[in-house]
């Protein structure tokens, strides 16, 4: 679903870009531990608050975009990996942490996932939310002012219609 605050000009960063930045985090094995997680998100905003607000609203574009794409039923549905009891189950702050994760781990994590489900499940059990903040700090670090920029894509888990067809679409229920 487009976001409806959105903009006809958006800041352009190329996808070969964002996932350049992305790289910076250290791909797969940054997830390993939340440490080495919120570190490597703290570089990636530095590394944007370097350049112009216009990147830093590109990569928020971008993010948000690549977030939207893996918000999928077949995905949000799948149990936590390696949960058991009442907990089992993604909440819906828990599968977008999971997707971020996805998007963290890299370019060729996220191209494997995007469209099999399968791939998703090993990422239901790690959480990168810091990754969802990166733009936005490094944004105010740059202009001083917070981030308040609608992006065309609204990454919240369960808006991405196409993802969530039918009478199950949770918005629809």
């Amino acid at each position: 679903m487009r976001n409806e605050n959105t903009h006809d000009e958006l800041p352009a960063m190329t996808w070969d870009r964002f996932w350049e930045l992305v790289g910076t985090l250290g791909g797969p094995a940054v997830l390993e531990r939340c440490d080495h997680l919120q570190e490597a998100c703290e570089r990636l905003s530095a590394r944007l608050a370097r350049g112009p607000a216009d990147e830093i609203t590109g990569f928020g574009e971008r993010l948000a975009e690549a977030l939207y794409r893996l918000d999928r039923a077949e995905s949000g549905r799948l149990p936590v990996e390696g949960a058991g009891g009442p907990y089992d189950r993604q909440t819906d702050d828990h599968f977008l942490y999971a997707r971020a994760a996805v998007v963290a781990a890299g370019r060729e994590a996220y191209e494997g996932v995007l469209g099999r489900p399968e791939r998703f499940a090993p990422y239901t059990a790690l959480q990168a939310e810091e990754l969802l903040y990166v733009h936005e700090e490094a944004y105010e670090a740059v202009t001083g002012e917070e981030w308040d920029h609608p992006t065309r894509y609204d990454y919240e888990s369960c808006s991405n219609a196409e993802g969530w067809p039918g009478p199950e679409h949770p918005a629809e229920a």
